[in-house]
């Protein structure tokens, strides 16, 4: 499965669809670990562009600090799942403990 995680300087970006690189992780859910990450440069921020691309690189879930409902109804139209409100700051922790039911969320940031 591949997660994908919005970056600016290597942590999770608070903003979406702002972000500069996108952290790519391969897991294997069931052994709960990281097979591989890549960082892909954010194809820009244009609208209805980041979920389709995301769903073009594989990625099944996205894990966020804030994200427009827009956007959040596109990756469901994708069948990318959204988690919103990520507090933890680098991505592999993150993903790592999503898959440990771990995560800290709050609210969504976004509001447009």
């Amino acid at each position: 499965m591949r997660y994908a995680v919005p970056v600016n300087n290597g942590m999770l970006s608070p903003h979406f669809g702002h972000c500069e690189h996108f952290a790519l992780l391969d897991v294997d859910v069931e052994k709960k670990e990281i097979l591989k990450k890549e960082l892909m440069p954010s194809p820009g921020h244009q609208p209805g562009l980041l979920p389709q691309w995301l769903a073009d690189q594989g990625v099944s879930v996205v894990i966020a600090g804030g994200m427009g409902s827009r956007a959040q109804g596109l990756f469901q139209q994708n069948r990318i799942q959204v988690v919103i409100g990520a507090q933890e700051g680098d991505p592999e922790k993150a993903v790592l403990s999503y898959l440990n039911d771990e995560l800290a969320t709050e609210d969504n940031i976004c509001d447009h």
